[in-house]
C-alpha cells in the first residue's frame, strides 16, 4: 500500500515537472514586447539604435533612454550609436520574465583632427619691390582717409579712394573659403568599418583573429560594393556586407 502511494506521488510530480517544462519552453519561444533603458553613466541616452539581430527588427531610444522591442529568449540584441562602442547582449529567460533591461554604453575617446604645418616662404625685403609698392599704396590710402577736410568747401576730391590691393585680397580670401567649403572630407572604408563595428564584432561574431582584421578589411575594400557604403552606410548594411565578405575570406 505504501509503495503504491509513493508511485502515485512520483507520477504526479513527474507530470507537474513536465507541464512546467512545456510551459517554460513555449514561453521562451514566443515573442513579446520587452522594455528597457539605455544609459551613459547615470544619464539616459537617446537616439540609440536597438536592433534585434535575430529577427532584423529595430527601434530607437527616446529622450528618456527608454525603448520597446519585440523579442524572445536567446535573441541577439545590438545597441548602436556612432559616438559609443557597440553593445550586444543575448536575451535570457530572466530578461524576458523581468521585462526591465538596463544597458550601460561607453563613449569612444574623441580623436583630434589632423593638423598640417607648412613652412612659410621667406620674403626678400630688398628685392620684393612689388610688395613694397603695394604697402606704400595702402599707407597713402589710409592717410588720405584720415585727412581733415573743410566740410563747407567741396574741393571735388574723393575722401576714400579705391584700395585695389585690399579689395584684391578680400576677393581672393572669399574665393579660397568657397573652394575649401566645397571640398568634403574623404573617409576610407577601413576607417568607416572600424568606427561602425568594434573589435568584439570581428573577433567574436566573424571569428577572426586580431592579426587578421587589417587583412580582412583590405580584402573588403577591394570589392566595389564597399564604395557604396561610403556614400550611404548604416550599422545593418555594414554588418551584412562584412558577414558576406567573411564567408569569401574564409575560403581563401
Amino acid at each position: 500500500m505504501f509503495v503504491i502511494k509513493s508511485l502515485r506521488m512520483i507520477k504526479n510530480y513527474f507530470f507537474a515537472f513536465l507541464l512546467l517544462f512545456v510551459f517554460q519552453s513555449g514561453f521562451s519561444q514566443r515573442e513579446k514586447l520587452i522594455t528597457g533603458k539605455v544609459l551613459h553613466g547615470q544619464f539616459p541616452l537617446e537616439k540609440v539604435d536597438v536592433i534585434n539581430k535575430t529577427t532584423q527588427k529595430s527601434t530607437s531610444t527616446d529622450i528618456k533612454g527608454d525603448f520597446v522591442l519585440s523579442a524572445k529568449t536567446n535573441d541577439s540584441i545590438i545597441f548602436y550609436r556612432k559616438e559609443y562602442y557597440l553593445k550586444e547582449i543575448l536575451l535570457s529567460l530572466n530578461d524576458i520574465a523581468t521585462n526591465n533591461i538596463s544597458i550601460s554604453m561607453v563613449k569612444k575617446p574623441e580623436e583630434l583632427e589632423e593638423i598640417i604645418i607648412k613652412q612659410t616662404p621667406k620674403i626678400d625685403w630688398n628685392l620684393n619691390t612689388k610688395w613694397e609698392q603695394v604697402k606704400r599704396d595702402e599707407i597713402t590710402a589710409e592717410r588720405d582717409e584720415k585727412r581733415l577736410k573743410n566740410t563747407r568747401i567741396d574741393d571735388l576730391t574723393i575722401d576714400k579712394g579705391l584700395n585695389l590691393a585690399r579689395i584684391g585680397k578680400t576677393i581672393f580670401k572669399a574665393l579660397s573659403k568657397e573652394k575649401t567649403s566645397k571640398k568634403e572630407p574623404q573617409i576610407e572604408f577601413k576607417q568607416l568599418a572600424k568606427s561602425t563595428c568594434d573589435e568584439k564584432f570581428y573577433i567574436k561574431t566573424l571569428k577572426l583573429k586580431p592579426d587578421q582584421i587589417e587583412l580582412f578589411l583590405e580584402f573588403c575594400d577591394a570589392d566595389p560594393k564597399s564604395k557604396t557604403l561610403l556614400e550611404n552606410s548604416n550599422v545593418l548594411s555594414m554588418m551584412d556586407f562584412l558577414s558576406s565578405k567573411n564567408i569569401e575570406f574564409k575560403k581563401l
